[in-house]
């Protein structure tokens, strides 16, 4: 039997991960020497692009995993212990990665491609309570504050949304207040 039929047999033909039934195909859990069914699972084409491509991760989409992670497979707990620590910083993901418990060889191998550690370089973006942004998260200013170069002031309260990240200084966003774009430290920020 094939890889690819004995994987549509053993997920009854969905995605193991989110359980869609659309343009599913083998995908092999890195680092694979060779391609198994103990190694493989059945995903489909909007979770493997997710996997591979950090960038296009949308955290709705992985609440499946609150069912999948309770696999009997290892490649399907090592994709779910991998994607719920790359979403820790949603909230939601830390309690299932909490109540997620892994054979110690299978917890290597998820821990293998680095997914789960923490990049000592990496910035952090918090607000003025400590909470942590992302781009394109929605603020709102709690105090108000004058931007440099013009007349105009930014009032308490003003909602700035679809922030992005400055990636040199984690103390500063960048958002849309009215027509302008404008730099806002992140002190001086509450996240909605």
């Amino acid at each position: 039997m094939s890889l690819e039929r004995a994987l549509q047999k053993r997920s009854d033909s969905k995605c193991e991960l989110c359980a869609s039934e659309e343009n599913l195909q083998a995908y092999a859990v890195k680092p694979s020497k060779e391609i198994t069914a103990t190694n493989s699972l059945y995903a489909c084409s909007t979770c493997v692009s997710q996997i591979e491509n950090p960038d296009n991760t949308d955290a709705n989409h992985w609440r499946c995993l609150n069912d999948s992670m309770w696999s009997e497979h290892d490649a399907v707990k090592v994709i779910a212990w991998r994607m719920l620590n790359r979403l820790k910083s949603e909230g939601w993901p830390q309690d299932l990665l909490d109540m997620m418990y892994l054979e110690d060889e299978v917890l290597e191998w998820a821990k293998a491609t680095g997914e789960g550690e923490a990049d000592e370089n990496a910035l952090v973006h918090r607000d003025v309570n400590g909470v942590v942004l992302q781009a394109g998260d929605s603020v709102v200013l709690v105090k108000d504050l004058k931007v440099k170069g013009s007349s105009m002031v930014a009032k308490q309260g003003t909602a700035v949304r679809r922030i992005s990240l400055d990636h040199e200084n984690e103390k500063y966003i960048e958002g849309k207040v009215g027509p302008t774009q404008i730099v806002i430290i992140t002190d001086y920020v509450k996240k909605l």
